[in-house]
């Protein structure tokens, strides 16, 4: 591209989206690029700070901003995922569907290191509605060269698609509500309406709600039943931590379960357990689902509709950013808590 006053530009073909901005009122592209420079646009460029202007006449080993950012999203957008229309060298990944925000850090890295472009994104397993704005591509100057094309296309077929979307599906739960004190009656139960509220924001019906005493025998039989009623998810509270009356722990690995994880580098939610009974996910949850608006539970149970079998691997993980804020008006899940 050539640079050209604009007093001297009518007439010649735009090389570059020009943007305007008014403060509080607008801000976007004025003149596309592509566009012919009219006389009548002399003093609308010059109102906008344009003094010169790039004008199409671009060597053949180059690509405009808009091309190359249409390359770069393509080149890093999976399942899940809609491209608005380059504008000003930049490009916005769209969810198509509400889900799990799944992203190849190694591979976002890479790309990134290949100069003269950009690629951001939201925080990865992050729950994303549809229709909300998960990443942007951007070429940072207004051209960018053919080599560094080839390099966007070699880091997409080193690692395949970067950015992608899984579906949650809302899955049958089972709840088990454990404890001498609540089976009894000798305190309120206050663990079910805090987990019917979830599920019914996660449009998850529950099957089957029971209450068990503090009995191993009699947990890991209605853990059993629970989950032949139809549950494909149970959710079993009460005590995990290491204490004389706590069974709960072992009464899941006596049903038949096999421990994937015992506590969680997460506050709230360190006496945490995930297991599974035949691919089905039995989460131990603690008392702090009780008080907390968000624990390390409300972290996860979104990977768990989306079909992950969740592993101690992606548990450890959370321990930066597992440090919840404790602030005095929560804005879960607008905040660093279980960010990583």
């Amino acid at each position: 591209m050539r640079k050209v006053n604009v007093r001297e530009a009518v007439g010649l073909i735009l090389g570059q989206d020009l943007t305007k901005i008014v403060p509080g009122e607008f801000k976007g592209v004025k003149f596309k690029k592509g566009y012919i420079i009219k006389e009548e646009d002399i003093d609308e460029l010059l109102k906008m700070g344009k003094e010169y202007v790039y004008i199409a006449e671009m060597d053949e080993p180059y690509v405009h901003e808009n091309d190359g950012a249409s390359v770069l999203a393509s080149a890093i957008s999976g399942e899940g995922i809609e491209l608005t229309n380059p504008a000003e060298g930049k490009v916005n990944l769209i969810a198509s569907f509400s889900g799990v925000l799944k992203i190849n850090l190694d591979a976002l890295n890479e790309m990134n290191s290949i100069g003269d472009l950009m690629v951001s994104t939201l925080h990865r397993n992050t729950f994303v509605e549809k229709g909300k704005k998960v990443a942007s591509a951007k070429i940072i100057p207004l051209i960018i060269s053919e080599e560094k094309i080839g390099k966007i296309k070699e880091t997409e077929e080193k690692h395949g698609k970067i950015i992608e979307i899984k579906p949650i599906s809302k899955k049958n739960v089972g709840i088990l509500i454990t404890g001498n004190e609540v089976f009894y009656k000798r305190i309120e139960d206050r663990f079910a309406p805090v987990l019917k509220q979830k599920m019914e924001y996660w449009g998850c019906p529950i099957v089957d709600l029971q209450y068990s005493p503090d009995d191993i025998d009699v947990i890991s039989s209605r853990i059993n039943e629970i989950i032949a009623n139809g549950a494909e998810i149970l959710i079993v509270t009460g005590g995990m931590a290491v204490d004389p009356d706590d069974v709960t722990m072992a009464s899941i690995a006596k049903a038949g379960c096999e421990i994937e994880s015992y506590g969680s580098p997460v506050l709230p939610g360190a006496v945490f357990l995930v297991a599974y009974k035949d691919n089905i996910p039995v989460i131990g949850l603690p008392a702090c689902g009780m008080y907390h608006k968000a624990t390390v539970f409300d972290i996860l149970f979104p990977r768990f509709l989306a079909g992950e079998r969740v592993t101690r691997k992606d548990i450890v993980e959370l321990a930066h950013g597992g440090l919840c804020m404790e602030c005095n008006e929560c804005h879960y899940p607008i905040c660093p808590f279980g960010k990583a």
